[in-house]
C-alpha cells in the first residue's frame, strides 16, 4: 500500500502539485515577466550589438578591393617630334588593367573607438527601453490579482450568508409544517436564496474571466492560480525612486554624449597607408605599350580643416536634445511624486475608514441578532429580518473591500516607487 502511494506521488504531474500551493503577487509578476514576448528583444538587441561591434573591429583590418576595366579612348598622348632613324613609341587607344587596391588605417582619429562607445550606449538604451515596457506589465498583473482576490472575498462572505439563510429556511419550513409560520415567509427566504445564487454565479464567472486573463499573462493554467494570497508589504513611504525609466533617461543622456563625441572625432586628421598592384596595358610606364605588372605604395592624410561650423552646430543640437531628456525626466519625477502623494493619502483614508467599518459591523450584528429574536417572537416580518441581514452583509463586504483596497494601494505605492 505504501509503495502504491509513493508511486502515485511520483507520477503526479508537477502542475497539479503546484496548483495546490499558494500563489503570491510576486510569483505572478515574475511569471508574467518571464512569459512576456518583449523579454526576447533583450537577447535580440544583444546579438545585434555584438555583430555591429565585430564589424567596427574590422576597421582596423586592411580594406582590399579588386578592380578591372577596359577602355577605348579617342586620343592618347603622343610625342610630336619626328627624327630620322628614330621611332618614338606610341600608346594604344584601347587600354586594359586589373588591380588590387589596399588601404590600411593607421589612425582614424578615434572614430572607430567612438563608434564602439556609441553602439554600446545604444544597446544599453535599447535593452533598458524593454525593461521600461516590461515594468508596465506589473500594473496589469496587480489589477487582475486584486480583482480576483476581491471577488473571492465576496464569494466567501456570500457563502456565510447562504449558511445563515439555509439555517433559517429549515426553521421556517418546520414552522410552516406545523402551521405556526406563514408560507409567504418561506417564499421570501427561497427568493433570497435564488438571488444569492445568482450573485454567486455572476461573481464566479467574473473570477474565472479574471483568472483566465491572469493565466495568459503568467503562462500558467487557471487552476494553478486558484489559491491567491496577499503578502502585506512593509511600506516605506518616501521619494526614493528606483524606476527603470530613470535609468533609461540616464542612458539616453549617455547615448547623446557618445554621439557628440563621435561628431568631434570626425574632425580629427586621419592617417592611412595605401597600395595598388595590378597588370595591364599600359602599366605605370605610359610609353610602354605592352602588358605589364605594376605596383605603388604610399601614405595619406585626410583632415577637414574647416567645416564651416557644421560640427559645432550639430553638437549644439545634441546638447539641446540632452536638455530635452532632462526636462522629460524632471516631468516624470514630478508626476511620480504627485502619484505617491495621492496613494499615501488613500492609505491613510482607507485605514481610518476600516475603523468605522468595524464599528458599523458590530452595530449591524446586534441589529441582525435583535431582528432574529423579534422574528421568532413574531414582532417583525421576514422581509424586515432580511433587510437587516443584508445590511450586515453589505457592511462586511465593505470592510473586506477596503482591506483589499488598502493592500492594493500599498502595492501600487511600491510599484510607483519602483520596488
Amino acid at each position: 500500500m505504501i509503495r502504491k502511494q509513493v508511486l502515485f506521488w511520483l507520477l503526479l504531474p508537477a502542475q497539479l502539485v503546484m496548483a495546490q500551493g499558494p500563489v503570491s503577487l510576486n510569483d505572478c509578476q515574475q511569471w508574467a515577466r518571464e512569459q512576456h514576448p518583449l523579454l526576447k528583444q533583450e537577447e535580440l538587441y544583444r546579438q545585434m550589438s555584438e555583430m555591429k561591434l565585430k564589424n567596427l573591429e574590422n576597421n582596423h583590418l586592411p580594406q582590399i578591393n579588386l578592380n578591372a576595366q577596359a577602355t577605348y579612348q579617342s586620343d592618347v598622348t603622343q610625342i610630336g617630334i619626328s627624327m630620322p632613324g628614330i621611332d618614338f613609341p606610341g600608346v594604344s587607344k584601347d587600354q586594359y588593367k586589373a588591380y588590387l587596391d589596399v588601404r590600411q588605417n593607421i589612425w582614424d582619429g578615434g572614430i572607430t573607438k567612438a563608434n564602439e562607445m556609441l553602439e554600446k550606449a545604444q544597446d544599453e538604451a535599447n535593452r533598458q527601453g524593454v525593461e521600461v515596457e516590461l515594468y508596465q506589465v506589473k500594473e496589469q498583473v496587480n489589477s487582475l490579482f486584486f480583482t480576483s482576490f476581491f471577488i473571492q472575498q465576496n464569494l466567501d462572505i456570500l457563502a456565510k450568508k447562504q449558511e445563515t439563510i439555509e439555517t433559517r429556511r429549515k426553521q421556517v419550513e418546520s414552522g410552516v409544517t406545523h402551521g405556526v409560520v406563514l408560507a409567504s415567509d418561506l417564499d421570501l427566504l427561497l427568493a433570497e436564496l435564488i438571488k444569492l445564487k445568482q450573485q454567486q454565479t455572476e461573481l464566479q464567472s467574473g473570477r474565472e474571466t479574471v483568472l483566465a486573463a491572469l493565466a495568459i499573462l503568467t503562462g500558467k493554467q487557471p487552476a494553478d492560480l486558484d489559491q491567491l494570497v496577499i503578502e502585506s508589504p512593509d511600506l516605506i513611504q518616501g521619494n526614493d525612486l528606483n524606476r527603470p525609466e530613470l535609468d533609461f533617461f540616464d542612458m539616453q543622456t549617455e547615448l547623446l554624449s557618445a554621439s557628440s563625441d563621435l561628431l568631434q572625432k570626425k574632425r580629427n586628421p586621419k592617417l592611412f597607408g595605401f597600395g595598388q598592384a595590378g597588370y595591364g596595358r599600359p602599366g605605370l610606364n605610359m610609353l610602354n605599350d605592352d602588358f605589364d605588372t605594376y605596383y605603388l605604395v604610399g601614405v595619406g592624410l585626410n583632415w577637414t580643416v574647416f567645416d564651416w561650423k557644421n560640427t559645432k552646430r550639430e553638437q549644439e543640437v545634441v546638447r539641446l536634445q540632452q536638455e530635452m531628456v532632462q526636462t522629460q525626466q524632471q516631468q516624470f519625477e514630478r508626476n511620480i511624486n504627485i502619484a505617491l502623494d495621492g496613494e499615501s493619502r488613500k492609505i491613510r483614508q482607507l485605514q481610518d475608514m476600516q475603523e468605522s467599518d468595524r464599528e458599523l459591523i458590530a452595530v449591524q450584528e446586534r441589529i441582525t441578532q435583535s431582528s432574529a429574536a423579534k422574528l421568532e417572537n413574531g414582532a417583525i416580518t421576514m422581509a424586515d429580518y432580511l433587510q437587516d441581514l443584508n445590511a450586515e452583509v453589505a457592511a462586511r463586504i465593505t470592510l473586506e473591500t477596503r482591506k483589499i483596497q488598502l493592500e492594493a494601494v500599498k502595492i501600487n505605492y511600491q510599484t510607483i516607487q519602483g520596488k
